[in-house]
């Protein structure tokens, strides 16, 4: 029993397994030390499994002396007493046998402890020894790399200097001579901004003085012009009333009239009947000559005197178209169309008369627009030379704002743009006989937008894509290229579809029908809509509602109304 009390407080092999042990940074290798305590853990299980066969088989041996099978007594009355003695002996022998197996096994068991003992002990020094030699070469390894870190520190910290020193050397020559160059160059600049602002000064008052001069010039000649239209008919009135009150004469005849009168021979027009696309009907030749109005008694003798020479009147009219055109070609003008109808060409085709008709429809109204839209050309153009006016770079950052600048033309463009919508009204009312319809702003809302949204984006495209330096270059480079054709192409389709506009507003309740123009070669989109119907405020195959469906179109169209 006492040697069971001191096994269990020894350690069991589980606890020899499960010993830990402190880490430190540097050491024996855990798996080397675990090996050597699960060896340490196997014989320790070995010695405890033969004690307990030992223990097991001294049990057994005590039961069985403990528990005889036959009593002694019965046993000596049984064999008699030499029996007993032999039992006697028997059982001293089983004692004597019994206590040197207890003796053996406290031996064995004390010599098993003994043995754990010492190899724990010895695989405890065997590992303190393997820590403390793992320590020291921790130690000096670390002291190794320490030194060659510090040595390492020291060279890149000495080439670092140095590098830094060459570098800062370098730094100082080149920031002395990018400040000799900046001196250099910002004395030249100050020279040169000083002559370039002299030179703008002087530049902003000529161009002062030619907007005043061509202001008052562009009033003068518009002043001219009205004058020299007036005159015509003032002068007209003038001849007609002289030739009234001069006293009854013989006249001298065409040929004397004109003998000294370089004039070129004027066929007489021929009419031609024509075919009413509408009606698919002839229409009459008119006749040659209107026939005369009954005269009064008191303009008697004046109508005689237009009977008489019905052509002096024209010859009046010829002299003083060519003294107009000579006036005009003097000042440097172009010649501005009659006042009187000219004389009607020979057309070929309904379709062409037809033409001819919406042209002369649109004409007055499209002339305003382009001129106004010029006009506000030339106005946005000076706003934005005054906005960029000494800047350099890309000049779209520094203008004014975008809504600001497409009222601009949108002002410009809508009265003239209105005038068209209503020919358009006026066009489907005398070839259509629809009813007429008042047209409002609001109608052209879309029109006059489109038209400013355009010329303000491609502008503004133009200056930020120009490689010029200058701002004001870019300015005057984008302006240039819209002050010719192109303006006067964008106004010609923003007229022609305010006009077609009009046709339709004013036919809407009837059919129109899609015409492309005689001289034109149509387009896909033109060619998919030739001679189709639709009803007004539908769309055509193209998707158009009405002209233009391109850049440039001519195509109109015109409604289909049956006239009573």
């Amino acid at each position: 029993m006492d040697d069971r009390r001191i096994l269990t407080t020894r350690s069991t092999p589980h606890d020899v397994v499960r010993t830990t042990f402190s880490t430190v940074r540097k050491g024996f290798d855990p798996q080397e030390v675990r090996a050597h305590l699960e060896m340490v853990a196997r014989e320790i299980t070995q010695l405890e499994a033969r004690l307990r066969d030992t223990q097991e088989q001294l049990s057994d041996a005590l039961h069985r002396l403990a528990n005889p099978v036959i009593d002694e007594s019965t046993l000596v009355g049984a064999l008699g007493a030499q029996s007993a003695a032999i039992l006697r002996s028997a059982h001293d022998e089983a004692g004597r046998v019994t206590a040197e197996a207890q003796e053996r096994v406290a031996q064995m068991f004390s010599e098993t402890q003994q043995r754990a003992a010492a190899h724990l002990m010895e695989a405890q020094e065997r590992a303190n020894r393997t820590l403390s030699e793992a320590e020291r070469a921790a130690e000096v390894t670390d002291m190794e790399a320490r030194q060659a870190a510090d040595r390492l520190i020291e060279t890149a910290k000495v080439n670092g200097q140095t590098l830094v020193e060459r570098g800062r050397e370098q730094g100082r020559a080149i920031v002395d001579q990018a400040n000799d160059a900046r001196r250099t160059i910002l004395s030249d600049l100050a020279v040169k901004r000083k002559a370039l602002h002299l030179q703008i000064d002087q530049l902003r008052a000529a161009r002062d003085s030619l907007v005043e001069s061509m202001n008052g010039l562009r009033d003068n000649v518009e002043r001219t012009l009205d004058t020299l239209v007036s005159s015509d008919d003032q002068a007209r009135q003038a001849a007609i009333e002289v030739l009234r009150l001069r006293p009854p004469t013989k006249e001298p005849t065409e040929e004397e009239l004109l003998a000294g009168t370089p004039l070129r021979k004027v066929e007489e027009p021929e009419l031609v009947a024509v075919e009413d696309p509408r009606t698919s009907s002839a229409v009459p030749s008119a006749p040659a000559s209107p026939a005369p109005a009954p005269a009064s008694p008191a303009n008697e003798d004046t109508e005689s005197f237009v009977e008489e020479d019905p052509s002096g009147t024209d010859v009046v009219n010829e002299i003083f178209a060519r003294l107009r055109k000579a006036t005009l070609e003097e000042r440097g003008a172009s010649e501005t169309p009659p006042k009187r109808p000219a004389a009607p060409a020979r057309l070929e085709t309904p379709v062409d008369e037809l033409f001819a008709r919406r042209d002369r429809a649109l004409n007055e109204s499209l002339a305003v627009l382009v001129r106004k839209v010029k006009r506000a050309l030339q106005d946005d153009q000076n706003v934005t030379l005054d906005l960029v006016r000494d800047l350099s770079g890309d000049p779209t950052a520094h203008l004014e704002d975008e809504m600001s600048q497409r009222a601009r033309y949108s002002s410009a463009a809508l009265d003239a743009l209105v005038d068209a919508a209503a020919a358009g009204v006026q066009f489907a009312v005398d070839e259509g006989g629809v009813a007429p319809r008042e047209i409002t702003s609001a109608d052209l809302d879309e029109c006059v937008r489109d038209l400013a949204v355009t010329v303000v984006v491609a502008l503004r495209k133009r200056m930020a894509a120009d490689g010029n330096e200058q701002a004001s270059e870019r300015v005057n480079a984008a302006y240039r290229e819209w002050r010719g054709a192109r303006i006067e192409r964008l106004a010609t389709d923003a007229g022609r579809r305010a006009f077609h506009l009009g046709v339709i507003l004013a036919s809407r309740g009837h059919s129109v029908r899609f015409l492309n123009a005689p001289h034109d070669p149509p387009c896909d989109a033109c060619a998919l809509d030739a001679a189709t119907h639709r009803e007004a405020g539908q769309s055509f195959p193209s998707g158009s509602l009405h002209p233009p469906v391109h850049a440039g179109c001519a195509c109109t169209v015109i409604p289909l109304v049956e006239r009573s």
